[in-house]
């Protein structure tokens, strides 16, 4: 079975379950500081895949790393573990931020843009084309990349609005070209 159809398997029953329980907000913040763990430190990940780590092993580090999150989190890391499926970690905590954010009326979505935004411009950008993809708003990581000139470049799930500078020099390149 494909490791996206686990993963995303064991996310709906992860969200179920807090549905159930009313531990959804709890559960994806408890997720999301998981997830950050697993990408800031790469060392976990190689440990967890390593043949030579036995399950006991694995599952005490899990259990002393994440001793503050939610039984109900601990266990599926376990169940993982002891599965030996421990590659699918943070797909099945990406799959639950979708679900997570698809219920909240929320996107994730990436900014690119010359400087750094303030949050002031951030929220602005999340309220203006939230309405254009239909959520109540956007999640926004600002991805800062000098080539645009000025401007902005957003992108949302594989919509991408261009409003930078190179853009609107791209358009008007192809624009000139297509009349000669």
């Amino acid at each position: 079975m494909s490791e996206t159809i686990v993963a995303k398997r064991y996310a709906t029953a992860l969200f179920q379950l807090g549905s159930e329980r009313s531990k959804l907000e709890t559960f994806d913040t408890e997720l999301r500081a998981i997830k950050e763990v697993f990408r800031s430190n790469r060392n976990i990940v190689t440990f967890l895949k390593h043949p030579r780590v036995t399950v006991d092993q694995k599952k005490k580090l899990i259990n002393d790393s994440f001793k503050d999150v939610s039984k109900e989190i601990l266990h599926t890391l376990m169940l993982l573990i002891d599965r030996h499926r421990e590659e699918v970690i943070l797909p099945v905590v990406d799959h639950f931020i979708l679900q997570m954010n698809e219920a909240n009326g929320i996107a994730d979505a990436t900014v690119y843009s010359v400087r750094p935004l303030s949050e002031r411009e951030i929220k602005r950008i999340s309220k203006t084309f939230a309405p254009k993809v239909d959520k109540r708003s956007l999640n926004l990581t600002n991805v800062v990349e000098t080539s645009l000139l000025g401007g902005i470049r957003l992108r949302v799930g594989n919509r991408i609005f261009d409003g930078s500078v190179r853009g609107k020099l791209s358009r008007m390149e192809r624009e000139l070209v297509s009349k000669v």
